[in-house]
């Protein structure tokens, strides 16, 4: 009998519609677990969520059946249900549309596992737009300047 094996890396990066700055560091941690559940839930295995006040980063390894457009509209559906059912922000929480999502080695495990648990002192030397941008250009991933960043003006 014939078996199938797979090791799919991933990292998911997602932000807050217009770019709004409104996951505060007191509740984060608990949003950041609601979406590493989620994950969880659909037979993935999350290896680490973390982010700052404006976007989320995910690493996980994908389970081969799993799409992951469907994988990202749960993750970021439920845990806008969840935001807005406890009442987390001021406002009616959202994520922007879409996602970004890049493929990693076994090797990287623990260089991409260091980078997203170090988010805030990351963010302290690089925007997220430069960071985002510097994944796009490094995957050599093709996009439409128009439709990636959604800022409140």
């Amino acid at each position: 009998m014939a078996n199938s094996y797979s090791q799919i890396y991933l990292q998911a990066v997602f932000v807050v519609k217009y770019r709004a700055a409104v996951l505060e560091k007191s509740w984060r941690p608990q949003v950041q677990a609601v979406i590493g559940n989620l994950i969880n839930e659909d037979g993935c295995k999350t290896i680490i969520v973390n982010g700052v006040e404006d976007h989320m980063h995910c690493f996980f390894c994908l389970k081969p059946v799993v799409a992951v457009s469907e994988l990202m509209k749960v993750v970021k559906a439920k845990s806008s249900k969840y935001i807005n059912d406890h009442k987390l922000t001021k406002e009616q929480f959202e994520w922007q549309p879409g996602y970004g999502v890049f493929s990693y080695r076994q090797r990287d495990i623990e260089q991409i596992y260091n980078y997203i648990k170090n988010q805030e002192a990351h963010h302290q030397k690089k925007s997220f737009n430069d960071e985002y941008l510097e994944l796009l250009k490094e995957f050599e991933v093709t996009y439409d300047d128009q439709y990636l960043f959604h800022e409140l003006m």
